[in-house]
């Protein structure tokens, strides 16, 4: 490993040298007087540090972490990815992987399934939401992290992964050998309707599937019948730019401009727009958006609203403009280097400022920036199709602002502690409690409130004054039950009708619900403005 590393930091030096791209070779052919004394100094650096410094270091070690500090001087989004994280990052862009079906998530300090997928191995053996994958492969999980468990129950399809199952209410661990397989990576997470006109759909990334995706749920959701649309995007980082055109090709006119991308060079000065590749959509539409979104997803979000075909409605987005092309480096290693920025539609630059990397990183929205509630300049002011303004700079504004309220430290405790799931877990051995949770459309009420706050207590995690209190401050009474009811729900008919439960309560869902008049309205003024186009 050590020669290989050495020649390493020499190509990546060589190749950040020359305006931090991609012509290492070149430089290295024809080297001016300043180039060679510096990768001088850089390699007898690293030479030195591997020989001297007073612990053990790896020449791998020293050359990724100034390869991290070099790219820190460009911008937060160009990365250098070692071949784990390339080959992951090339696996999270990919339609399906071969492993069990489950989604997971750390909870409470185990790793929990959160759900199986129907249909998958993991739903064939019989897992459930709520048990506690405590080993795989004899190694026990509460050390890993979400990715290297995940990444341990991956593999080839048809092999085997042994896992040790502890669940509630048994008092050995299951152990259990599953057959991988291949298992869809959907980014449509939902797809359904919300009530006899609205559609809504939540999509969580943009992989190489994703527009396919899209496009049949719409369709799906036309023929359940759906006259307007609530389409999901908070929480969405992005992925890749060809399905970003290819979703909001779904959404805006044919020959509408998408988004440009400009850099440097000659071929990052780009424009893509809609190809009218499928049916037209002619339903009002609202977005979600905020902090989270991020990316592909301001594309898509930015192209609705800058031609006036839907709401947008939220707080603020993440402000993500810069283009990265990812490149091939020796030993399985890759770069994604920003290459441009974009700009939508209107000419708006999403970029925010990195000028602190602190900020960058830990700020949020402001949600007063909606509705035009904050001056902006000239310069940052932009118009839409119909003449509304928008702004640049700071992510994607939205047109009407909505947030879900802050939980109360009790709630967040109740959340951190996993106490809803497993409260839904033991409340569902009981039979009659398990017959009563007969379909999706169930809903309990605040009766469930005295077995669960008995349950927590029996359980150690509150006394039952602190229940009492806690119950008591609650800024939402309703919350509990809306969670205890998704949970039932989740572990006798899975997510979706999880989430249908949750958005009862969802107050940035209920907001958007109450502006279709508005996006119908929207709507109707982008239609006659381009019936009165064809006629001139």
């Amino acid at each position: 490993m050590r020669t290989p590393w050495k020649i390493l930091a020499t190509a990546l030096f060589a190749a950040a040298t020359c305006a931090g791209a991609f012509f290492g070779d070149q430089l290295l052919a024809r080297p001016d007087d300043q180039t060679r004394d510096t990768l001088r100094v850089y390699t007898e650096l690293v030479n030195r540090a591997h020989e001297l410094y007073a612990e053990d270091v790896s020449y791998r070690d020293l050359v990724f972490a100034s390869i991290d500090g070099m790219l820190r001087t460009l911008d937060p989004h160009t990365n250098f990815l070692s071949p784990k994280a390339y080959t992951g990052m090339r696996e999270r862009q990919q339609s399906s992987f071969y492993g069990l079906g489950i989604l997971v998530a750390m909870r409470n300090g185990h790793l929990t399934v959160i759900t199986p997928i129907e249909g998958t191995p993991a739903s064939k053996m019989g897992l459930r939401a709520g048990d506690i994958i405590h080993r795989i492969e004899g190694e026990e999980t509460e050390s890993m992290s979400v990715d290297e468990a995940i990444d341990k129950l991956k593999g080839p399809k048809g092999t085997q992964v042994n896992i040790e199952i502890v669940r509630r209410g048994l008092s050995e661990p299951l152990k259990l050998t599953v057959t991988r397989a291949e298992i869809p990576q959907t980014t449509v997470r939902y797809a359904y309707m919300l009530d006899k006109e609205t559609g809504f759909i939540w999509l969580t990334d943009f992989n190489r599937s994703s527009s396919e995706e899209m496009a049949t749920a719409l369709s799906q959701l036309k023929k359940l019948g759906m006259k307007r649309l609530i389409f999901d995007l908070r929480n969405n980082g992005g992925g890749l730019l060809d399905q970003a055109i290819a979703i909001a090709d779904q959404f805006v006119p044919k020959d509408s401009l998408i988004v440009e991308t400009r850099g440097r060079t000659p071929d990052s000065r780009q424009s893509f727009t809609a190809e009218g590749n499928y049916p037209v959509l002619g339903v009002p539409v609202v977005v979600l958006v905020n902090h989270g979104t991020a990316s592909a997803a301001e594309i898509v979000s930015g192209a609705i609203q800058d031609h006036d075909v839907g709401l947008i409605v939220g707080v603020p987005t993440w402000g993500k403009g810069l283009v990265q092309t990812v490149f091939n480096l020796p030993y399985g290693a890759g770069l994604a280097l920003t290459t441009a920025k974009y700009y939508t539609p209107s000419g708006r630059l999403i970029q925010r400022d990195y000028t602190s990397y602190y900020d960058y990183y830990t700020s949020t929205p402001d949600p007063s920036a909606a509705d035009g509630k904050v001056a902006h300049t000239p310069a940052e002011t932009f118009k839409t199709d119909l003449g509304r303004p928008v702004y640049a700079g700071g992510g994607i504004t939205p047109d009407v602002s909505a947030e879900n309220e802050e939980l109360s430290t009790f709630e967040q405790f109740l959340l951190a502690r996993n106490a809803f799931l497993d409260f839904a877990v033991d409340y569902l051995r009981d039979p009659e409690h398990a017959k009563a949770v007969s379909s999706p459309a169930f809903r309990t009420n605040s009766a469930i409130l005295e077995p669960f706050q008995a349950w927590l207590v029996k359980e150690g995690l509150v006394t039952a004054e602190q229940a009492t209190k806690g119950f008591a401050e609650s800024k939402h009474p309703d919350y509990v039950v809306r969670m205890v009811s998704g949970e039932l729900l989740n572990a006798r008919f899975g997510i979706e009708a999880q989430h249908r439960a949750l958005a009862e309560g969802d107050s940035v869902i209920q907001k958007a619900l109450s502006l279709f008049p508005q996006a119908r309205e929207l709507l109707a003024q982008r239609q006659a403005e381009a019936l009165d186009a064809t006629r001139h």
